[in-house]
């Protein structure tokens, strides 16, 4: 007889197992199922090992200029070999913590390949052969996966995707990075402050596109400054992998086709949602290019049946991954007849971005551009690093905030920004988008001094004529 749950979660990544965890605090009966690792991709493979790799990166830069702090640092290296040890160790610890919250919430763990069977049971297959769970509800959480280009399929030796690029067994001497979204400019980044020789190749008109045009054009200005070579509305045609290396057949934005000579290249052109042999096609569920349609909640088309986070559309982010876990859960708990739960739908325009590339990228809401094609009359303030006294004082004056304002009702539109910790300051605007402030409430707000953040009142008060500091 197939164990019988309240909800089953497939997939735990930081959609999944947050959901997990959310439907065990509701009272609901719940299992989880995942044919790798717990925490998935982003604890294992990406967000958190990542950001390991960018902090050595980083703390190998401040000691290469020690001297500019007053402090001297000789024979300064780097240790690949423990940049990724480290990188792994802190992997391990957070995947054993997610064991742990399993434990505690009492979760019910199933190590094996889940394929859904109806919309309420799933089959798994792990090392100790088949079992079949069935639930009320079932959420689909599998995540994404690296996509390939066809010309340069990623085996681990000189073609990579992410995953091969968190664990090298030898720094490129000369790596060619297809794609600058985040990942490729976080590992473009991370292999240049390492001592790699870095090309960036981007087929739109520049770097970062995603993000607002004036945060894209300082990038790319600060990464060709650090030494990293950007190449826009370019395009890599041909790879040939050999012994030693790899030529790249590279059309430039002039049509003009030169080949190249690399030790690596590290693919990042986006992702491919991991919605195959699953059991989707025979329920019936809709999806766009492989992702799955859901509502503001989490449902698909599909009675009982849920999805959340890479396998839906995007943003293809963690955290939109975990809140979108919360609002299904609740859901689920509402429709089971729990009163005390109110879910509110998910509002994709508040929704934070962050790249942590040198210098960090951290954006939220419309950027200039989409709110002047969305119709509205602006009021934009810009306020730079170098007239803040913190960001002087921490030997990082590059950088800007720049606010985005609706001029008839002082809506906050969109912020953006690029500098040093701006991942960490985001937040302050998420929350003012979210409450539906105004350029009033910003500007009463009281900032602490000294602080980067103080860059961010300022900006505001720019928008608007006040800017004090500049």
């Amino acid at each position: 007889m197939a164990e019988q749950y309240d909800v089953i979660v497939l997939g735990s990544g930081p959609g999944g197992y947050v959901a997990a965890i959310r439907c065990a605090q509701l009272g609901l009966k719940t299992a989880i199922v995942e044919r790798e690792n717990l925490g998935g991709i982003c604890l294992n493979w990406g967000c958190i090992p990542t950001k390991a790799l960018l902090r050595s990166a980083e703390v190998l830069n401040h000691m290469k200029h020690a001297a500019s702090y007053g402090l001297a640092a000789d024979n300064i290296r780097a240790d690949l070999d423990a940049v990724v040890k480290r990188s792994r160790g802190v992997a391990k610890q957070l995947n054993q913590g997610i064991g742990h919250l399993m434990k505690k919430n009492k979760i019910a763990v199933h190590m094996g390949s889940g394929v859904l069977k109806s919309a309420t049971s799933v089959e798994v297959t792990g090392d100790k052969g088949a079992e079949t769970l069935s639930a009320k509800h079932v959420i689909v959480a599998t995540g994404a996966r690296a996509r390939d280009l066809p010309f340069a399929k990623a085996d681990g030796g000189r073609v990579w995707t992410y995953r091969h690029a968190m664990t090298p067994k030898e720094l490129p001497s000369n790596l060619l990075v297809i794609g600058s979204g985040a990942i490729g400019i976080e590992f473009a980044s991370f292999y240049n402050d390492m001592g790699s020789n870095v090309t960036v190749v981007e087929m739109l008109d520049r770097v970062v596109p995603v993000e607002d045009a004036d945060v894209s054009a300082f990038l790319q200005k600060a990464l060709t400054k650090q030494g990293i070579k950007i190449m826009t509305g370019a395009g890599v045609e041909t790879i040939a992998v050999g012994a030693n290396g790899l030529k790249a057949k590279i059309k430039a934005k002039d049509g003009t086709i030169t080949e190249s000579d690399f030790s690596h290249v590290i693919v990042a052109v986006g992702i491919v949602p991991n919605t195959e042999n699953i059991g989707l096609e025979a329920l019936g569920v809709t999806s766009d290019r492989g992702f799955i349609t859901i509502d503001g909640y989490g449902r698909t088309n599909v009675k009982n049946l849920w999805a959340i986070g890479d396998v839906t559309p995007g943003p293809w982010l963690a955290h939109k991954a975990s809140h979108e876990g919360v609002i299904a859960a609740e859901a689920i708990a509402a429709e089971l007849g729990n009163k005390d739960v109110h879910p509110h739908p998910m509002d994709r325009s508040n929704i934070p971005g962050c790249t942590y590339c040198h210098p960090q990228i951290a954006s939220v809401g419309l950027t200039e551009a989409k709110a002047k094609e969305a119709g509205y009359t602006l009021k934009v303030g810009t306020f730079p690093f170098i007239g803040n006294g913190k960001a002087i004082a921490l030997g990082e004056p590059e950088g800007f905030v720049k606010t985005v304002f609706d001029a008839k009702t002082g809506e906050l539109l969109g912020a953006h920004m690029i500098g040093a910790e701006v991942t960490e300051m985001i937040q302050g605007f998420v929350v003012g988008k979210t409450l539906e402030t105004t350029e009033a409430e910003l500007m009463h707000t009281v900032f602490p001094h000294p602080t980067i953040s103080e860059s961010m009142h300022e900006s505001v008060l720019a928008a608007y004529g006040k800017a004090i500091h500049i």
